[in-house]
């Protein structure tokens, strides 16, 4: 006697999130595009930010506008102006039957957060290659990580400091002797990301010195070259958006106000070798005077009116 009999395994199938753009600019707005592998029709769409949690991962969170999910498979977010990441799913079925949720996603942000943010040591885009690199974690939480994403032949890499470098409280140190390109932030314990930035390793012996963070409208910015083992050089040819603007004999590209137009790639060249080109990044110029002026002059408002009630009380008694 023999008996057959067959194993039906039921696997969820993947849930695979897109983004873009990658980078915020001011006033665009965010796509987040979820796709579902294998591919089959009747899905619906639900849509998470994520939460960091440094006793797990992440955590995710339904989105306010779209907690019943969402027919189509896309979603546009306006208004977006901090670093953030997302997350997508999708349902059908009665009762509903889920696919996975996706692997996190995220869009980066230059500004600093209210409560979190991320400084870098030495203060410059680029670095060598065995050069030690400092990454600062600061805000309203006692408790950081820093993490690192990098992308590069369709292979992409998300990762904690502790896998790549050293973490000691606040901070994250590193070297590295292979060249890459990736981005950097701080995530804190009470679940906030921090601004973003991107720091280029370069294995070659010269590089462009160049503010990591966005300079700011109005602001003095100097860039200048600097060559493996020196610290100062002269006759440093620069260039923007791959346009020449500067040959002569000084070692530095002063700019005294910056502008709009200012933004750009720029790169600098030295005894006929050429430094990787970096982005410098331009912000209007702040309005946190305009919070202080409403306060002040709502105080001296109030002040004023209950000058009056005395004076007008005065007059009465007299």
């Amino acid at each position: 006697m023999s008996c057959s009999f067959s194993v039906k395994i039921n696997t969820k199938p993947e849930s695979i999130l897109t983004v873009s753009p990658s980078w915020l600019s001011p006033g665009a707005s965010v796509t987040l595009s979820c796709e579902v592998k294998p591919s089959s029709a009747g899905w619906r769409f639900y849509w998470y930010k994520v939460v960091p949690d440094l006793s797990k991962n992440y955590k995710y969170d339904s989105m306010p506008d779209a907690i019943n999910g969402t027919g189509e498979n896309s979603l546009i977010i306006h208004g977006q102006k901090q670093t953030a990441g997302f997350a997508c799913r999708a349902g059908r079925g009665n009762p509903e039957d889920f696919s996975k949720y996706s692997e996190p996603k995220f869009i980066w942000s230059a500004d600093s957060h209210p409560t979190a943010s991320l400084t870098v040591s030495p203060d410059r885009e680029q670095h060598f290659t065995d050069e030690k690199i400092q990454l600062n974690c600061s805000g309203s939480s006692a408790d950081w990580r820093v993490k690192r994403f990098i992308e590069s032949y369709n292979q992409s890499d998300l990762s904690d400091c502790s896998s790549w470098g050293t973490m000691t409280g606040s901070s994250c140190t590193f070297s590295s002797l292979e060249y890459h390109d990736a981005v950097y932030w701080c995530e804190s314990g009470s679940g906030e990301f921090s601004n973003a930035v991107n720091i280029t390793l370069n294995n070659e012996d010269l590089l462009l010195v160049s503010p990591v963070h966005p300079v700011t409208e109005g602001a003095s910015v100097t860039l200048s070259c600097r060559l493996r083992g020196e610290n100062k050089l002269s006759d440093v040819i620069f260039y923007h958006n791959d346009k020449l603007i500067q040959n002569d004999s000084r070692g530095e590209l002063k700019i005294s106000a910056v502008s709009q137009s200012d933004e750009g790639f720029y790169k600098c060249e030295h005894s006929g070798e050429v430094s990787p080109q970096s982005w410098m990044a331009v912000k209007g110029p702040g309005s946190s005077s305009f919070p202080v002026l409403l306060v002040v002059g709502s105080v001296i408002g109030v002040v004023l009116l209950i000058l009056l009630l005395l004076l007008c009380r005065f007059r009465q008694t007299k």
